[in-house]
């Protein structure tokens, strides 16, 4: 834990740095993949100092976390063999028993799977890697990746935008939280999409057809 809040330190220091920018976009893009520290705290910091440019900033790290997720998923589908000793031994959540839950999760709900890693704290890059792993297309997993990375960011950020500092202390409390609570909320929309979806097909399927009708006069 001390080696991964030295990381966090040092990772808090370069917010005011003229490099911060290029800071950010390094640490979104590798935190997808393998790197344990989020881009969120960099990004509050920074969207802090300057708040005009806080939606700036979430556009860099949406789009550098894209792309990290696009290496996990390349690692996963064609590098996997080759890596997944180092992973397991050296990346904080990457664990034989994380792997057959996730499978287990995949076989149903891969898209929202993804999307969960993307908008939640629950760790990104491992979705990323298991989703080259266990072969999800990747268009389904880009869009789900760009929009759940998109929407967490620039909510931090846009909070930020409007509220500045006051804000800070929310987020920092109550973030998680948060996330999570919009993420139920989702997938109870989209059961209820789902169920009422599958009762209007019930409901075509016992309908009398034009032939049957006819049949019956």
């Amino acid at each position: 834990m001390s080696f991964l809040r030295r990381i966090y330190d040092w990772v808090m220091r370069c917010a005011p740095s003229p490099y911060a920018l290029l800071a950010l976009n390094l640490l979104s893009f590798s935190e997808s993949s393998f790197f344990p520290i989020p881009p969120d705290p960099l990004l509050i910091a920074m969207s802090l100092a300057k708040p005009k440019r806080a939606l700036w900033y979430a556009l860099w790290c949406s789009v550098s976390s894209v792309l990290g997720g696009v290496l996990g998923y390349v690692i996963g589908a064609f590098l996997w063999s080759k890596t997944s000793a180092f992973f397991f031994a050296y990346v904080p959540g990457f664990t034989p028993e994380s792997f057959d839950t996730v499978k287990t999760l995949y076989d149903q709900y891969g898209f929202l799977c993804v999307f969960a890693a993307g908008f939640t704290p629950i760790p990104y890059k491992i979705f990323t890697i298991v989703s080259g792993v266990f072969g999800m297309a990747f268009w389904p997993f880009l869009i789900a990746s760009a929009v759940s990375r998109s929407a967490r960011f620039f909510l931090v950020a846009g909070l930020i935008r409007i509220f500045g500092e006051r804000i800070k202390q929310f987020i920092d409390k109550y973030f998680n939280i948060l996330t999570i609570a919009f993420l139920v909320l989702l997938i109870g929309c989209f059961a209820i999409f789902r169920l009422l979806k599958k009762g209007d097909e019930t409901k075509e399927d016992g309908a009398p057809t034009l032939e049957t009708s006819e049949v019956s006069e």
